[in-house]
């Protein structure tokens, strides 16, 4: 008799021990398809969201100047040869090598106003891109649809006493109040915003642009390759990455995975310590068993191949059921915390992957308990009859 056809039959005559074996084993791998499958849409979908919110990259007016200071003392500084960033620079930004990473560019032009005897600072901005660069705004009344519309923040209607519906003199230009900014925390508090082009008039800025905010989808791009990129196409700007934000992204995304992976691992620590604890009763129980192969003449490496093909089989059958369980408790879960249906492709990398991840933990788990069955004494064995 072949050796895999006894191992076979030993598996069909221990189908208790077998199905146990093979739910341990599985419930490991299970969870550590659906923990790092979750993970990774999680991640995907955190990163996209991430890169939404708000701006990551900087585009600002590039100035030539000279710091001065003398024995520890600051003494201010010297600016010159300040150089405007041109309205038709702007489409540049779309023609660089990772212009697919470009999600949204919003243009600004500021400019300073004084009016009932207080100053303030007014922002052109296009509020399409503005509202969509900035989601957590929220507006009493609602965003400016004209050029002779301005949008307030909350500290800016307090200090000027314009309320939803008011009027207020900018520049001999007059303007109706459409909405006010819930506190927001920012700067954007004690601004007022209007339409682009409208401030570009108002200022005598035509063509001119003060600063550029960008939101960039940098999970798989390096934000400093975009920044390179802008530099070279608009050398007028000053092109920077705002730190904060991207590195205190892409921490939040590097724990989250590395969360994961740690929960993975004790997940797979115990599945094998299952497989472990299961093969060594099961050597024990057939103690009886190995002692007549040995006595009808199979060798050490015969057994040790028996036990290993049967840890084969079982981890093979223990691998494919896996997948499928933490295929579909991914499903569920991704269901249950997603308010729509979630987008789930199968990848054969992590079922190949997982397959071969329980095949290995079988083997291993059951590497010495096939060792101490071959070096089993016969006689020690038979005695056993």
């Amino acid at each position: 008799m072949k050796l895999h056809n006894i191992a076979i039959n030993n598996l069909r005559r221990r189908k208790a021990k077998v199905c146990f074996l093979v739910i341990g084993l599985l419930v490991g791998v299970a969870a550590v398809v659906a923990l790092l499958t979750t993970t990774q849409s999680m991640t995907e979908d955190m990163a996209h969201k991430m890169d939404e919110f708000g701006a990551n990259i900087l585009i600002t007016p590039r100035t030539e100047g000279l710091a001065l200071n003398y024995g520890g003392l600051d003494l201010g500084g010297l600016s010159f040869d300040q150089k405007e960033i041109s309205q038709e620079d702007l489409s540049k930004i779309k023609t660089i090598e990772n212009a697919a990473n470009i999600r949204l560019v919003s243009a600004k032009v500021f400019g300073v106003f004084e009016t009932q005897g207080h100053k303030a600072l007014a922002v052109g901005v296009d509020f399409t891109s503005e509202l969509a660069l900035k989601k957590w705004w929220k507006i009493n009344g609602s965003a400016p649809k004209s050029d002779s519309e301005i949008l307030m923040g909350h500290d800016a209607s307090e200090r000027l006493k314009a309320g939803l519906g008011s009027k207020l003199d900018i520049k001999d230009y007059e303007f109706t109040v459409s909405g006010i900014l819930e506190p927001t925390g920012s700067q954007d508090d004690s601004l007022v915003f209007m339409s682009l082009p409208g401030s570009q008039e108002i200022f005598n800025k035509k063509g001119k642009i003060s600063m550029v905010e960008i939101a960039a989808l940098c999970k798989n791009c390096p934000i400093s390759e975009i920044v390179r990129q802008l530099s070279e196409k608009i050398p007028t700007g000053k092109v920077t990455a705002v730190q904060q934000v991207v590195e205190g992204r892409m921490d939040t995304l590097h724990s989250f995975k590395r969360l994961s992976l740690g929960i993975s691992g004790l997940v797979l620590f115990v599945g094998a310590m299952v497989v472990f604890v299961t093969m060594m009763g099961s050597v024990n129980e057939r103690t009886r068993e190995i002692g007549i192969f040995s006595a009808i003449g199979f060798r050490s490496s015969h057994i040790m191949k028996i036990i290993l093909l049967e840890a084969f089989l079982v981890s093979l059958s223990a691998g494919v059921l896996g997948y499928l369980v933490g295929i579909g408790v991914t499903y569920g879960i991704l269901n249950a915390l997603s308010e729509h249906a979630p987008h789930l492709t199968l990848d054969y990398t992590m079922a190949v992957g997982s397959v071969f991840l329980a095949i290995l933990i079988g083997l291993l788990a059951s590497f010495y308990p096939a060792r101490a069955a071959a070096a089993m004494d016969p006689s020690e064995a038979l005695r056993t009859l």
